[in-house]
């Protein structure tokens, strides 16, 4: 099979934090990382093989794929056939409001609005629809304001049938303190000491704890916030290396590594394509 992988991201014209990608792949493997979004995928040929929520999980055409705000996952095309898909990634300041409005609740962080892989027809439908609008750029903000609500009314209308699995009910508050820890000094070079003093717990329990808790080192945890904050950095217009060392970064190059093992492609390519 002729290695060869090809990535799409399209910035939402009308909704400000909605991007969509539109991905075929074989010969690309995505590392552990998590997104501030919510990331909502169909898998449109092939099969995405991936780790989310303490498992690993297989995805056959047609099927959703649903990740929350900060699950931590990875994915690679499976089955031998070349894997393509779409994927929104929405902010939760655009989608929770929509939900919680529908379903009368508000602080939806506990809660799975959906399972991690499913059969969901409409869901699917809708979804494909979005990243079609987004992809070519030709309709209304209306119509785009519309196919969200959608989205989020489906997802308030299942909310009920999925109770949070044991991780989300029963968060480690400690660990939580450790995450909240790394989001405001990611920028810095903190060390394994910094975060365990500040969430109270021993260096090398908070070690294995961290990693059974979220499946990704501290490490890792800590390259991927800079990653996703550097990403900001390049929607705002700021350049490469503006965003690198704004965001804890050395080099270039390990930003580049860093950066192209989450989304695909270099910061530079990323940033070409939301600007195009």
């Amino acid at each position: 099979m002729q290695a060869t992988s090809r990535f799409r991201f399209m910035k939402s014209r009308h909704v400000a934090r909605m991007t969509a990608l539109h991905a075929t792949m074989n010969d690309f493997q995505y590392d552990r990382h998590a997104h501030e979004e919510y990331a909502l995928g169909v898998t449109l040929a092939g099969r995405q093989d991936f780790f989310s929520n303490g498992e690993f999980h297989r995805s056959p055409p047609g099927s959703v794929i649903t990740l929350h705000p900060d699950e931590v996952h990875d994915g690679h095309a499976g089955g031998g056939d070349a894997l393509d898909y779409v994927m929104l990634y929405i902010h939760p300041d655009e989608l929770d409001p929509l939900i919680a409005n529908a379903i009368g609740v508000q602080g939806l962080q506990a809660a799975r609005l959906a399972p991690t892989l499913t059969k969901d027809v409409p869901l699917r439908d809708e979804i494909i629809a979005l990243s079609r609008m987004i992809e070519e750029q030709d309709t209304s903000q209306i119509e785009q304001e519309y196919a969200l609500y959608r989205i989020a009314a489906h997802l308030a209308e299942r909310a009920g049938n999925f109770a949070p699995n044991e991780r989300a009910r029963r968060p480690d508050s400690l660990l939580e303190r450790a995450k909240d820890f790394i989001h405001e000094n990611a920028r810095y070079d903190i060390s394994l000491d910094d975060i365990s003093h500040a969430a109270s717990i021993s260096k090398y329990h908070f070690l294995r704890a961290f990693r059974t808790q979220y499946g990704i080192t501290p490490h890792q945890y800590v390259l991927n916030c800079r990653v996703n904050a550097a990403r900001r950095h390049l929607e705002n217009g700021e350049s490469v290396m503006e965003a690198a060392l704004c965001c804890g970064f050395s080099d270039l190059s390990h930003f580049n590594r860093r950066f192209k093992r989450i989304y695909g492609m270099t910061p530079r390519q990323y940033q070409a394509h939301i600007f195009t």
